[in-house]
């Protein structure tokens, strides 16, 4: 099984700017999946799917943000 790429985007969050790559996966059973991988920072990213691009593209917009708060506000506290 193997994934397509079918699209590639960014997100502007505040002062960040993060890369998106959406794929398409043809499932055993004859199906198609989406996913999308958010590059967070180097070595850091993740990875979302569903089975509508659009609902990808949707999720992605509502996740990404919230995982990036997220993360900065981990390092605050860790700091």
């Amino acid at each position: 099984m193997f994934r397509t790429l079918v699209k590639t985007d960014t997100l502007a969050i505040e002062n960040t700017t993060l890369a998106i790559r959406y794929f398409e996966l043809h499932t055993l059973r004859g199906g198609l999946r989406y996913s999308a991988e958010i590059v967070l920072a180097p070595g850091d990213r993740i990875i979302l799917d569903d089975d509508s691009l659009t609902n990808l593209e949707a999720k992605t917009t509502c996740l990404a943000p919230a995982t990036l708060y997220s993360r900065m506000l981990a390092r605050a506290h860790a700091a």
